[in-house]
C-alpha cells in the first residue's frame, strides 16, 4: 500500500456491467473510510443494457435513459468516483498504477491502485475493408454507438439497410430495422444465420427470416463498402464477389473481441480467444491483486471442459459480484458456464446451451442426435405455436451435452431447463422424470423438452456400446 494514503484505493477500468457492480459490491462490504474506489469509463454512460440496444433502435424500447440502470451521479451519491469521458491508456503493473486521458481535453495524469479490476469489455469486429469507416457504417456495442446510428437514421432519408453477419446482433438489428420500415438485406458470410446453431436449426431461422420479407444472402463474404461522390462521401452500397447491395446504413454484425489491448501491454495472459484469464475468484491469472470480468475475459465452458469466449451481460454482473465480494474482504467464485443464449427475431425465437455436434467432436465426445417437432401449448388449446428442439447426448453415459430450440412464443426461456440439467449433469433419461409445470395454456402434457429427453434417452439405449 503506498505509504502516502492510509486507507487502500480500487481502481476499476471500465465502467458499464462487471466493473461497476463490482465497484458497487466492493462498497457495500467496504466503506470509504477503508476503500476508495476510483472508476475510469472512456464514454458517456455508465452502468447500461448494452444487450437492450437492438430494442431501442427498433422502437421497443423508447428511450435511452431506460437502459441505464444506475447513472453516473448515483454511483457518485454512494462514493464511487467514477470518472466518465476518461481513457486509461496504460496499466503499469510494477508501479500498480494506471494512465488516464480526459477524452475531451487530452489531459493525462496516473493514479495509483492497491486493487485494480479491468472491465474493458469487447470491440466490434470491424474488418479491414474499403470504405468501412465511412459515414453510415455502424457497429453497435455501446450506448455511444446506438446514438450515432439514430442519428444517422433520422439524417438519412433512404430506406435500404444490410447487416453484415447473420449472429445473435446482426438478426435482432436485421429485426430492428424492419420494425422502423427499412428494405433489409442480411450478407452472411456463413451458409445459414446463427452459426451459434446447427445448420439444421439455422435453416429453419433463415426460412423464417425470409418469411418476415428479409433478403438472406448466404455463403458470401463482404469484400468492400462503396460509397457515394457527394460530400462526405456516404455509404451507398455493399460489394461481394457476386454482387453489390445498395443500402443507405449499414450495420455490422460479426461480432466482438475482447478488449483487451491494456492488458496485453500490461504483460497479463490472455487466452487462444484474446480474453484474460482468471481464476475461480475472478483474480487474473498470476496477478494477487488485479481481477478481471464481463466480455474481456474466458470462461471454462462446463461441458466441454474448453475455456471459450462470451459476450453476455449475465455473465458480466456475475463477474462484478463475485469480483466486488472478493475484494471486499468475502469469498465467491464463478465456476464456469454451459453456454445459455436466447434471441428473437420478430416473433421467431432461438435457444441454445451446451455444445453444438461440431463441439462436441472437437472435445472428443461421441454423441447421438434427436430432433423433436412439438408445441408451446397442448394442441387442442387455442395460439399452440409450433417448436423444434434438438438434443445432444453423451452416447454410452446418457449424459445431456446441448439443446437447441427454435419456435414461437413460449419457445426461448424452455432452454432454461436443459441449461439446469447440463449444469447438474444429468443424463436424459434422469431428465424424463423432471416434475415440470403443466397445464394446457403452457405445454402438452409432455414438454417438448421432455420429448426430446425421451427420444435422446431411446437413441442412447440402442447405440453400440
Amino acid at each position: 500500500m503506498s505509504m502516502s494514503r492510509t486507507k487502500e484505493r480500487l481502481v476499476v477500468i471500465g465502467g458499464d456491467a462487471a466493473g461497476m457492480s463490482a465497484a458497487s459490491q466492493a462498497r457495500r462490504l467496504k466503506d470509504p473510510d477503508r476503500l476508495e474506489i476510483v472508476a475510469f469509463e472512456r464514454g458517456h454512460f455508465s452502468s447500461y443494457s448494452a444487450c437492450g440496444i437492438p430494442y431501442w433502435v427498433g422502437g421497443d424500447v423508447d428511450s435511452r435513459d431506460r437502459l441505464i440502470a444506475r447513472t453516473p451521479e448515483e454511483h457518485r451519491a454512494r462514493a464511487i468516483d467514477l470518472r466518465m469521458r476518461t481513457e486509461v491508456t496504460e496499466i503499469d503493473v510494477g508501479r500498480g498504477r494506471v494512465r488516464a486521458r480526459d477524452v475531451d481535453s487530452g489531459a493525462e495524469s496516473w493514479t495509483s491502485y492497491d486493487k485494480l479490476v479491468i472491465a474493458t469489455g469487447a470491440r466490434p469486429i470491424r474488418p479491414d475493408l474499403p470504405g468501412v469507416d465511412a459515414p453510415g457504417v455502424h457497429g453497435v456495442q455501446t450506448l455511444d454507438d446506438g446514438q450515432a446510428l439514430l442519428d444517422s437514421l433520422a439524417a438519412t432519408p433512404g430506406r435500404r439497410a444490410v447487416v453484415v453477419g447473420a449472429g445473435y446482433i446482426g438478426v435482432e438489428m436485421a429485426e430492428a430495422m424492419i420494425n422502423r420500415g427499412y428494405e433489409v438485406t442480411v450478407v452472411n458470410r456463413g451458409s445459414q444465420p446463427m452459426a451459434t446453431l446447427d445448420p439444421d436449426m439455422g435453416r429453419l431461422v433463415n426460412r423464417a427470416m425470409e418469411g418476415l420479407g428479409i433478403t438472406m444472402v448466404n455463403d458470401a463474404e463482404v469484400t468492400k463498402i462503396l460509397t457515394g461522390d457527394g460530400a462526405g462521401r456516404r455509404v451507398r452500397a455493399v460489394g461481394t464477389d457476386a454482387a453489390e447491395y445498395p443500402a443507405d446504413v449499414v450495420i455490422l454484425g460479426i461480432g466482438v473481441r475482447p478488449e483487451t489491448a491494456l492488458a496485453q501491454a500490461a504483460g497479463l495472459p490472455l487466452g487462444a480467444h484474446g480474453g484474460l484469464l482468471t481464476d475461480l475468484a475472478m483474480r487474473v491469472r498470476g496477478h494477487e491483486n488485479i481481477w478481471s470480468g464481463g466480455d474481456c475475459v474466458e470462461v471454462l465452458d462446463l461441458v466441454s471442459g474448453r475455456m471459450r469466449h462470451i459476450a453476455l451481460g449475465t455473465h458480466a454482473n456475475k463477474h462484478g459480484q463475485v469480483i466486488g465480494t472478493n475484494v471486499g474482504g468475502g469469498y465467491a467464485t464463478f465456476p464456469g458456464v454451459v453456454g445459455t443464449a436466447v434471441s428473437k427475431v420478430c416473433d421467431l425465437e432461438i435457444a441454445r446451451t451446451g455444445l453444438r455436434e461440431k463441439d462436441a467432436r472437437r472435445a472428443g465426445l461421441q454423441y447421438e442426435t434427436v430432433v423433436i417437432e412439438s408445441t408451446s401449448r397442448a394442441g387442442y388449446y387455442p395460439d399452440a405455436a409450433p417448436m423444434t428442439v434438438e438434443m445432444l447426448a453423451e452416447r454410452r453415459t446418457g449424459r445431456l451435452l446441448g439443446v437447441q430450440i427454435v419456435g414461437r412464443e413460449g419457445a426461448a426461456k424452455r432452454v432454461d431447463i436443459a441449461a439446469v440439467a447440463l449444469t447438474a449433469q444429468m443424463t436424459v433419461e434422469e431428465m424424463t422424470a423432471l416434475d415440470l409445470g403443466y397445464a394446457p395454456p403452457f405445454s402438452p402434457v409432455w414438454d417438448p423438452v421432455l420429448v426430446a429427453a425421451r427420444k435422446a434417452a431411446a437413441a442412447v439405449a440402442k447405440a453400440p456400446r
